[in-house]
């Protein structure tokens, strides 16, 4: 944190200058705590406006976060955050208020809860539906050591759409006899909710006996008292009559139901959850937030402020890219070939605007189709899809493919389905971190028996391989491609087929081959170029296919050169570069090889310029290592 960030922190927030770590949230009067609500959104906007960030998600739990702190005591106590996305506001009451400007900057503080970055951050995540399940698991370890903490888990109404999410809700009330769940109901994830549990919830809400919750709620607390709840909690079943709704299916489940309640009056949460403390067996408390509340831009559109890159603090606009993203390509060119082909159909899993389907949507409605937070039941849907004729594309973040893997391996490939793959945000995902790099898809598909894996080198060339796959028949295929614009390519008017399996030969040259993948083929030439000012003449490859590998041209270039190399946006291990290696030993052809990818570990978030440069995934880098390997007697790789 910069001493003039610090300095604006301490000289602009009266309230929120005084949090240093969560026991100050208690310390506190009353009368502070609105005044420290609006605080932390206007410090929250003002930081995010220069970083970017998950702003929507947490203006709408500002409340809600600080009556935790209110109430419970961290880290004795453990908070676990469904997603972890929405976890700025705890940040900032545990000791981080000031470093919010680093927040997704390389070097600051992650844009998800870490264990290793605070010790109240009991657990880590980055994807939906985690929350129950390990806070399940914190609660059954804290019974079986004979401890009396509290474990609090805080999911949105998304995660309820999350397989994962029900798995844990069957087995909570056999595995512990104290457990707080919160239900943060603003009906979005990242776009608007879809399916039968939006649908229950929202019904809930609406319900008529509810009309005037906020009334009742302010009467249930007030008849509890602050104090007075534990003596009163034995009594308590009568008087929450006013608050049960219709709420069959979580009571089933064995979770005690209470709500809904209003998740923007601190008072109200407090005091419900001092109440909920005095529960000896699993509750559930639904609580009802606006995403993006206190903000009108975000209110306006949650989805756009969902998560976001930097934006002008007062309007809320976002500079748009001089180029078109690869994202908006694949939704123009899906749309084009659906227009042509009706078999085609769209799936993603609640992320309409982020793969860009929010336009196929608005063209094709009946042949779209949002699933929810659920990619494994994304995948199995496709292939149902495809034993009946259709061409189902999937379109998912690559970190959340990784999901699906046993319905892509089990189902489809299996059946030998034409179900099409798309993975967004393949290869480095910059300021989100870990958890959202998507460095690992190779890994897990190209074992798979019958797969088709490529990856384009430009925006024209995913057009055409898109456009490939949606022609060819087998099994399942794939297509990896980067988050954001590509290189500028221009569209041709009509795709081309291209011959799966067959590289593209970008320039010939005699000492180096270079098989640079998707954008790093880029990097490649740039490498290429370096080496020639050197005296180096290297050969650049697009490979275009990670599966089935040309063979013929890996071939020729071992033969042809003194030395091969593979680049991409993946791990190192079990990668393209893998791939080519286990060819070269398979055939016994063993030419010098050097594979350049992401080590073997899980990459911090950074923007991708400083990421490349710390692990040396640069041209300049590239260019040093080809020549020293190249004048170095008797290499062997």
């Amino acid at each position: 944190m910069s001493k003039e960030s610090e300095r604006y922190h301490a000289d602009h927030y009266s309230v929120l200058s005084k949090i240093r770590g969560p026991l100050d949230v208690k310390t506190l009067e009353d009368s502070e705590l609105p005044l420290l609500a609006k605080e932390i959104r206007a410090e929250l906007i003002r930081s995010l406006a220069q970083t970017g960030g998950h702003l929507g998600p947490n203006l709408g739990v500002v409340e809600l976060t600080i009556a935790l702190h209110r109430v419970f005591e961290t880290p004795r106590d453990h908070f676990v955050f469904d997603v972890s996305h929405q976890g700025y506001v705890h940040k900032m009451l545990t000791g981080r208020s000031t470093e919010i400007d680093t927040i997704r900057q390389h070097g600051g503080i992650n844009g998800f809860l870490l264990r290793s970055e605070s010790e109240h951050d009991c657990y880590g995540a980055g994807h939906a539906g985690t929350a129950l399940s390990a806070g399940l698991g914190i609660a059954a370890a804290r019974d079986l050591q004979g401890g009396d903490e509290h474990v609090v888990v805080v999911a949105g109404d998304a995660a309820f759409t999350c397989g994962v999410s029900f798995e844990a809700l069957n087995n909570i009330s056999a595995s512990t006899k104290r457990l707080i769940v919160v239900l943060n109901d603003n009906e979005w994830s990242i776009a608007k909710n879809v399916g039968a549990m939006a649908d229950y919830l929202n019904r809930i809400v609406a319900n008529p006996s509810y009309a005037h919750i906020h009334e009742q709620a302010a009467a249930f607390v007030e008849w509890i008292g602050g104090k007075a709840a534990r003596k009163l909690a034995h009594k308590a079943e009568a008087g929450l009559k006013n608050l049960l709704a219709p709420s069959v299916f979580f009571e089933d489940f064995g979770l005690r139901y209470y709500g809904p309640i209003d998740g923007h009056c601190i008072d109200t949460l407090a005091r419900t959850f001092d109440f909920l403390k005095t529960q000896n067996e699993p509750v559930l408390l639904h609580v009802l937030t606006k995403k993006g509340n206190g903000y009108a831009p975000a209110l306006a559109k949650p989805d756009k402020f969902h998560g976001l890159g930097k934006f002008e603090a007062k309007t809320g606009a976002v500079t748009p890219s001089a180029l078109p993203s690869y994202s908006e390509i694949f939704a123009k060119k899906l749309g084009d070939f659906a227009t042509k082909d009706k078999r085609i159909v769209a799936i993603t899993a609640a992320m309409p605007t982020g793969t860009g389907l929010s336009k196929f949507a608005e063209t094709f409605p009946d042949r779209y189709f949002d699933v929810g937070i659920a990619e494994e039941h994304a995948v199995i849907f496709a292939c149902g899809l495809a034993t009946r004729g259709m061409r189902p594309v999937v379109a998912i973040y690559s970190t959340f493919m990784q999901r699906a893997y046993d319905m892509i391996l089990h189902d489809a490939a299996l059946q030998s389905l034409d179900v099409v793959l798309c993975m967004d945000r393949a290869g480095l995902s910059g300021d989100d971190g870990p958890t959202h790099h998507g460095l690992f898809d190779i890994g897990f598909l190209r074992h798979i028996p019958g797969i088709v894996l490529s990856q384009p080198k430009d925006e024209n060339e995913f057009s055409d391989l898109l456009w490939t796959l949606l022609q060819r028949t087998g099994g399942p295929s794939a297509i990896r491609y980067p988050r954001g614009p590509g290189t500028g390519a221009k569209l041709a008017p009509s795709p081309s087929t291209l011959e799966i399996g067959k590289a593209e030969v970008v320039h010939d040259g005699s000492d180096v081959a270079i098989f640079g993948l998707g954008n790093f083929c880029e990097v490649a030439l740039e490498t290429s170029a370096l080496l020639a000012a050197r005296g180096i003449s290297a050969a650049v490859i697009n490979p275009r296919w990670i599966k089935p590998l040309d063979t013929a041209t890996l071939d020729l270039f071992a033969k042809k050169c003194k030395l091969v190399c593979t680049m991409e946006d993946h791990t190192a291990a079990n990668g393209f570069g893998s791939a080519v290696l286990e060819h070269y030993a398979d055939t016994q052809t063993s030419p010098p090889l050097l594979r350049f990818g992401w080590p073997d570990s899980f990459i911090e978030h950074g923007s991708a310029s400083i990421l490349r440069e710390k692990y040396g995934l640069t041209p300049e880098a590239f260019a040093s290592r080809i020549e020293s390997f190249l004048k170095t007697p008797a290499t062997s790789p």
